[in-house]
């Protein structure tokens, strides 16, 4: 937890705006995850109830509108059931308290509070929680003013398997998640939802260093939350950080998860964890009903391009012509061909060098006995920063057979030439 920041600071800063009607309703600080926190188990269950991700965002922006529209008898009402119904959302206390104030005085800005009020925090936390404030209420706004165009997709989804019943992208400049259904017809954006990233930002390098990774993931699990501390809220999904791309770049670190809050907050600030995505529990527990473990990718970047899916086929095609050329190489046999895919710098799990790695991929060929495989399910995820790497999932089945294991290959682009750095089973 940061230091000189009270547990309850940022419950109290929202209460100081209310103070000329009640007492604050204590929250937690935005911020640091509770140092120690393990698995342990919880006295009681988890009770399912009906889904109602994204409805107390939809209520706020209901009462800034009326707000905005000067019709502040309205406002004030929303806000009041808002807050009856959500006390521990932090915004919507704020923003009661804006409306009460203004009832007394003009105000200036959001949160617009007069200093040294009853037991009101220092003044400068009290201006540190509040700007996290404006800043959560910034992120959430922007995002739903400047909303993706209709029938576009994230750049990084050049195909899915129907295997993969659902995808997420997250753009960390907005602080949105994105749930996206894989449907017959293609990717159909089904919610999105503020979420909060490290303290530090993104593209996490190592350990401890409070920043959220960026690069293609799949979420591994699901944590049961019975075995989770209630610091977690209403369950957890951990991603494959660091996948074979970062570990090749000599990054470090683990225990990036997607995960909810404590009861008793509603959200965090946009940079708030120790790098993992932090959601409000109503928005994580729709995620936790809706995906898949092991088959859902995870596309973490500094901003989102939206593109038409078509303007992805292109890319697709080239793409696939390299992949059928190294599924006819190792079809026939042909090692001395079937290598050339392979880069130097080559490693599998266990850091498996490609010396060895070649022994286990002749002895596949020569089971083969001259008989054709097919790559089924295939999922292609591209990532472009520094490099070009694309993300290659599919079951490698021989002809004749029903079914074969499921592979996963990392190919990294070197001019015109595509090359693979990684590859394993994975099912």
């Amino acid at each position: 937890m940061p230091a000189g920041r009270s547990p309850w600071s940022r419950g109290i800063a929202a209460g100081m705006a209310l103070s000329l009607l009640a007492a604050a309703w204590p929250a937690h600080a935005q911020g640091d995850k509770l140092r120690g926190v393990g698995k342990n188990a919880r006295t009681a269950p988890v009770r399912v109830a009906p889904l109602a991700d994204g409805q107390a965002e939809k209520r706020l922006m209901e009462v800034y509108r009326l707000t905005g529209e000067g019709k502040g008898r309205e406002a004030l009402a929303k806000a009041e059931s808002l807050v009856r119904d959500h006390p521990n959302f932090q915004l919507a206390q704020l923003a009661l308290g804006d409306l009460l104030s203004a009832r007394t005085r003009p105000l200036r800005q959001m949160g617009d509070v007069p200093a040294g009020q009853g037991d009101a925090p220092p003044p400068q936390e009290a201006a540190d929680v509040l700007a996290e404030l404006r800043a959560e209420s910034r992120q959430r706004t922007d995002a739903l003013r400047v909303r993706p165009q209709a029938r576009t997709i994230p750049a990084q989804f050049i195909e899915l398997s129907l295997r993969s019943r659902h995808a997420i992208a997250v753009d960390a400049s907005r602080s949105r998640l994105y749930l996206f259904e894989n449907t017959p017809n293609g990717l159909e954006l089904v919610a999105d939802y503020y979420a909060s990233v490290g303290k530090l930002g993104i593209e996490k390098l190592i350990e401890g260093d409070q920043r959220t990774p960026l690069g293609v993931y799949f979420i591994t699990s699901r944590l049961d939350p019975a075995t989770l501390k209630d610091f977690y809220g209403a369950g957890a999904l951990p991603i494959n950080y660091p996948n074979p791309l970062d570990q090749s770049r000599g990054k470090t670190g683990s225990g990036i998860w997607l995960h909810g809050t404590p009861p008793d907050q509603f959200s965090r600030a946009p940079l708030a964890t120790d790098g993992c995505l932090a959601l409000a529990n109503p928005d994580l527990e729709r995620i936790l009903r809706t995906v898949e473990p092991r088959s859902t990718p995870v596309v973490i970047a500094r901003q989102l391009q939206w593109v038409p899916p078509h303007s992805v086929q292109a890319d697709r095609k080239a793409f696939d012509a390299v992949l059928d050329a190294w599924r006819t190489a190792k079809s026939q046999g042909d090692l001395q061909r079937l290598m050339g895919f392979y880069a130097p710098t080559f490693q599998s799990y266990g850091k498996m060098p490609l010396q060895e790695f070649s022994k286990q991929l002749g002895a596949e060929t020569r089971a083969l006995r001259g008989r054709p495989i097919q790559l089924k399910d295939k999922t292609l995820l591209r990532w472009t920063d520094a490099s070009d790497t694309m993300v290659v999932t599919f079951g490698e089945v021989i002809e004749g057979a029903r079914t074969g294991p499921v592979k996963r290959q990392y190919w990294t682009r070197k001019g015109n030439q595509w090359q693979i750095f990684f590859e394993g089973v994975i099912g």
